[in-house]
């Protein structure tokens, strides 16, 4: 009997390199291996997302889910990212960090559904949503993510939005930081949000590495933690009336 190595069955034929029907019929196989080196075949072909989707919808090993989550990042059209989207609200956290991971790589597809995800019903579902805005242009972040903490009712929300915004925000965001502040100058959760940021923004100012190129040039940035500073100084000053009265 002709030694076999371990792997060997799972490969895929020559013949088949090229052929986009037969890797969606092995997304059906019963050996994962299969499933997987399908997947990754599959990758970036818009034809087989209806495929990606269904095999992604019933598939149980976690390896194989992430070669078919790639793939339907790969594709990075409307459908693709439909397909991901429902995983954010998984009640398997390396299935909603395996969604938010790619759909993050798709900062242009996403745009579109942000509106709605950030109005979602769920606080949760909104909190993973703010993470979808980290690999957006800074302008776009700071647009949806400032659109979010005006009107947002939970202070987790908008603790998750400034924590976005510290990393990828622009000085626009300061009206909506101060705004927000004052909406929950009792929750001393948000202040601590609140003075990470302002202690990163000194940080980048006070930094010999920054980039004039980056989001936000140092004149902006000292500006930006000026504004800072005076809404925590209003924030205290709210804080001791109240204590008074």
């Amino acid at each position: 009997m002709p030694f076999i190595k371990r792997g060997a069955a799972t490969s895929v034929p020559d013949s088949d390199a090229d052929n986009p029907a037969a890797h969606v019929e092995r997304l059906n196989s019963a050996d994962a291996e299969i499933r997987w080196a399908a997947a990754r075949a599959l990758g970036g072909q818009a034809d087989a997302v209806p495929a990606l989707a269904a095999a992604l919808g019933a598939e149980k090993v976690q390896r194989v889910r992430e070669a078919i989550m790639t793939a339907l990042m790969r594709v990075g059209n409307e459908a693709s990212v439909m397909a991901l989207l429902p995983y954010i609200r998984s009640q398997d956290a390396g299935q909603r960090a395996t969604a938010i991971e790619a759909l993050q790589a798709l900062p242009s597809a996403i745009m579109p559904f942000m509106p709605a995800l950030l109005a979602d019903a769920e606080s949760d579902v909104r909190i993973l949503a703010t993470e979808l805005a980290r690999n957006m242009e800074a302008n776009d972040a700071t647009r949806v993510l400032c659109k979010l903490i005006d009107s947002e009712p939970h202070p987790n929300v908008c603790a998750a939005a400034i924590d976005v915004l510290a990393e990828v925000g622009t000085r626009d965001a300061i009206p909506a930081l101060k705004a927000c502040a004052e909406r929950f100058q009792a929750m001393s959760e948000l202040r601590v949000e609140l003075e990470a940021l302002r202690d990163r923004v000194w940080l980048a100012t006070s930094s010999a590495q920054i980039s004039p190129t980056g989001p936000a040039h140092a004149e902006e940035l000292q500006l930006s933690l000026e504004q800072l500073q005076c809404a925590e100084v209003e924030l205290d000053a709210r804080e001791i009336g109240d204590e008074r009265h």
